[in-house]
């Protein structure tokens, strides 16, 4: 039975941001595994900022009427792929033939994507639509395929699936093309405050669950000090050119209304400031930035404002320009 080893690999080679689930190398189902195309599917769970993954457990373990893994990869309201699998996985069942995807065992056929959304009120976001675009894009560039090979779960479906909603698969699809074609959507990476190994802030910054607005599970804050103390983001920046630099933080009438962001640019250090009394649970624009290559600190939060309240750590995002 073939295996996809390459994949984390080939995701992350596309910008995409990954993050790996035991032993995902090993976990997959019996039988036999030749993918020549991406299978996009939803979740039927609702997600959200501060509940971005809910039904990775069970793409992880499985129901109990089908066993896991359920998919090769979950991609989280975030845009994050989570990758669970190298291998064959329960996400298809008998396809129906679909463009070039003939009809037969889809789980044999196909890689699988479970986008993590619940599709009847609510839509994929745009991080999970970008991000779930490159990770096709690149894969199918790995298999030697054309974007006709990216498929959704409704087209190949033999009982009346629905997913992925809301979607038109055309356009996914002419996305697909774009992105392998050297166009689609720009770089983009987003750093929150528990991204393993790429956020650094000394024991003076606490963590906090108080504000429902925080990105992910938590967030960082610490007093305001005459001294800098900052709060470090790191980024892998693929080239040195001009990027969007963007902030989320909660917002309480209580935090500090001057916080000061640093931003390490080709010509040094900038300073932002921010009110983070107010505009919270969004991404917030704090300019556009020239930035060299390379994987480095570049952004922080800085301790030293003139203003009263906690300074706020949660997560920050850059998108090339």
């Amino acid at each position: 039975m073939a295996t996809i080893p390459w994949l984390v690999d080939v995701l992350r080679g596309a910008g995409v941001q990954v993050v790996t689930h035991g032993d995902w190398l090993n976990r997959m189902r019996p039988g036999s595994f030749n993918p020549i195309g991406v299978l996009w599917h939803h979740t039927a769970a609702t997600s959200s900022a501060t509940n971005p993954h809910p039904a990775l457990n069970i793409c992880i373990n499985g129901r109990s009427d089908l066993p896991g893994p359920l998919c090769q990869a979950l991609v989280d309201y975030h845009g994050v792929f989570h990758v669970i699998s190298a291998g064959r996985c329960n996400h298809a069942g008998t396809a129906r033939a679909s463009g070039p995807i003939p009809a037969g065992d889809g789980n044999t056929m196909l890689i699988g994507w479970e986008i993590d959304y619940n599709g009847v009120n609510q839509q994929m976001t745009a991080a999970q639509y970008n991000a779930s675009v490159a990770a096709t894009a690149a894969v199918l560039k790995q298999l030697g395929k054309d974007a006709s090979y990216a498929r959704g779960h409704r087209e190949t479906s033999t009982t009346g699936k629905i997913d992925p909603s809301f979607i038109d698969l055309n356009v996914m699809r002419s996305d697909v093309a774009a992105k392998m074609a050297g166009g689609g959507t720009a770089w983009s990476a987003i750093v929150d405050n528990s991204t393993a190994g790429r956020f650094n802030a000394s024991a003076n910054w606490g963590v906090s669950t108080y504000s429902a607005q925080r990105y992910g599970a938590d967030y960082r804050y610490a007093d305001p000090v005459a001294a800098s103390d900052a709060a470090w983001y790191k980024f892998n920046v693929p080239a040195t050119a001009s990027y969007r630099v963007e902030a989320w933080w909660p917002a309480v009438s209580g935090y500090n209304a001057s916080t000061p962001y640093i931003i390490a640019t080709t010509t040094g250090n900038q300073t932002v400031y921010v009110d983070q009394r107010v505009n919270g649970g969004q991404w917030r624009n704090l300019g556009t930035f020239a930035l060299p290559a390379g994987d480095a600190n570049r952004v922080a939060v800085s301790r030293w404002s003139g203003s009263a309240g906690y300074v706020i750590a949660d997560a920050v995002r850059l998108t090339r320009v």
